[in-house]
């Protein structure tokens, strides 16, 4: 197995590895140590399927649940991140975010392998959060480790948030399943501890938080916008730009993502599957 690191503050691509068969023990072990280390990790020039896409996220923790997506048809764990060629609706996640950052237990991580690949555009942003804690000053720190975001997807996937009823028009090719369930409040630190790294990172952003508890709601908003914007400060970013057969790994727990466009005229179609918070 062959490392190399992207040059960026995170990101990897990790190559002479076969991901399309069974994997060893001691190699699992050296790509999740690699992958905790990078947080993102890129496998080129792989034959895979989707046999072996659930076989590998089973190999890194076993399966994640997956709320407001539709999976694909025969599967049970794998949802398709799908834009058609003539697709007008607005680009899916867009915006920085951490996965299912609303739910009691975030995932560990995400996969996507890739199964349609535009000639240009589409690349994926992640902003490393370890880098932007470590980044601020000792008092800011010490004062956002005091606070407990409340986090909530219904900004996105409630009937009336972003991908719902007003959505059903927009013709999106993609599987979302909005419902109710989305109004509900999760309460999680601002900061976490990696629970294998050990390192302190600022744990998700605008949008599935939406508000801080004890704080005024205006407070709160100055509050996290002000942080937003360090968050995604470009030296803490990494550019992901996409190939033929591959698949990436990110480690939800170190950084956020995001989508880019760019690719209008052509059809983009990932596989995903979410990596239990169990992991490890």
């Amino acid at each position: 197995m062959i490392v190399d690191p992207s040059g960026a503050v995170c990101g990897a691509r990790i190559t002479d590895v076969d991901l399309s068969e069974p994997l060893a023990a001691d190699m699992i072990a050296q790509i999740r140590s690699t992958w905790i280390d990078h947080k993102v990790v890129a496998f080129p020039d792989q034959q895979m399927d989707d046999d072996a896409l659930e076989r590998f996220t089973l190999a890194m923790g076993g399966f994640g649940k997956d709320p407001f997506f539709d999976p694909i048809q025969g599967r049970e764990n794998i949802a398709a991140i799908l834009r058609e060629a003539d697709e007008t609706s607005p680009l899916f996640a867009e915006n920085w975010h951490s996965d299912w950052s609303f739910l009691d237990h975030p995932p560990a991580g995400t996969c996507l392998l890739s199964i349609e690949i535009p000639p240009t555009g589409g690349d994926t942003l992640f902003a490393d959060q370890v880098a932007a804690f470590e980044a601020l000053p000792i008092e800011r720190q010490e004062y956002l480790r005091t606070l407990t975001a409340v986090h909530s997807a219904k900004l996105a996937y409630a009937p009336d948030g972003s991908y719902g009823d007003k959505d059903r028009d927009n013709g999106r090719s993609m599987a979302i399943r909005p419902d109710e369930s989305a109004n509900e409040t999760r309460a999680h630190p601002l900061i976490q501890r990696h629970p294998e790294s050990g390192k302190e990172a600022i744990f998700s952003t605008l949008g599935y938080i939406i508000g801080i508890e004890g704080m005024d709601q205006s407070e709160a908003v100055q509050l996290l916008m002000d942080l937003a914007e360090w968050q995604a400060r470009d030296e803490f970013i990494y550019r992901h730009k996409w190939e033929p057969d591959m698949l990436i790994m990110w480690d939800n727990r170190s950084v956020l993502h995001k989508a880019t466009g760019g690719y209008e005229g052509h059809r983009r179609e990932l596989h995903r599957t979410t990596i239990a918070a169990h992991a490890g």
